[in-house]
């Protein structure tokens, strides 16, 4: 079996350079990776482009990155619950493309598959179409998108395997599944690491050759964007 436990996020980022196109799960700040993104920190890699569905907020997530000026563009179809984000868009200092949410998951999932582009009617007719092919099926008109292309995945799991098996929980399963395999090297920290043949394969989500570099994380602070309670 080819060996794909790394120790730590250290090791799992092992090739992480300036420049690079980065993939990163999760849903606001559920699911997401803290530990290998905490490590982007660190590393202070720079001119970076990232797809996420949105940037977490001005102190967590994505937004540490963009707090230390370390994101030259994001790829997200959200920014609402960060200021930061907010404001180097509106200034100029972000390239942002943001696109429907659901032509951002197919991105990915075309990535994964192999498939370079597809036609979706999201966004006819707006300025996401423009400078885009445009066919009809059905007499309706689509527009051609093409999949990413990303050097690094950093996924979120709840429990996987040493052989790269991975479960997911919840919220957690948006953008997670299709952004494994969908880079040159999917990294993915769980929750739970436990030997082969442990998990389930009835419950297996996403398969171990979708996955390069796996390891324990830890110190999950999961925090909750909006918090609302009953009085």
């Amino acid at each position: 079996m080819i060996k794909k436990v790394v120790a730590n996020a250290q090791e799992a980022l092992e090739g992480v350079e300036d420049g690079m196109t980065f993939m990163l799960g999760g849903f606001g700040l559920s699911g997401i990776a803290e530990n290998s993104i905490a490590e982007l920190v660190r590393r202070n890699v720079k001119n970076v482009t990232c797809i996420s569905n949105n940037a977490g907020v001005d102190d967590f997530g994505l937004g540490l990155l963009l707090q230390q000026k370390q994101i030259k563009k994001m790829i997200s179809s959200y920014v609402g619950e960060n200021a930061e984000f907010e404001r180097q868009m509106l200034s100029g200092e972000l390239e942002v493309d943001l696109i429907p949410q659901g032509t951002l998951a197919e991105r990915c999932r075309a990535a994964q598959h192999g498939i370079p582009a597809f036609y979706t009617p999201a966004g006819y007719g707006t300025e996401v179409a423009e400078g885009k092919e445009v066919r009809e099926f059905d007499g309706k008109p689509h527009i051609m998108e093409l999949a990413f292309k990303a050097d690094f995945a950093f996924v979120k799991a709840w429990k996987g395997d040493e052989a790269g098996n991975l479960i997911f929980k919840g919220t957690a399963r948006n953008f997670n599944p299709n952004m494994c395999g969908a880079a040159k090297i999917t990294v993915v920290e769980v929750e739970e690491l436990v030997k082969p043949g442990e998990l389930d394969p009835n419950f297996v989500h996403i398969p171990g050759i979708f996955v390069q570099r796996i390891y324990q994380g830890k110190n999950y602070e999961k925090r909750i964007e909006q918090r609302t309670v009953r009085k």
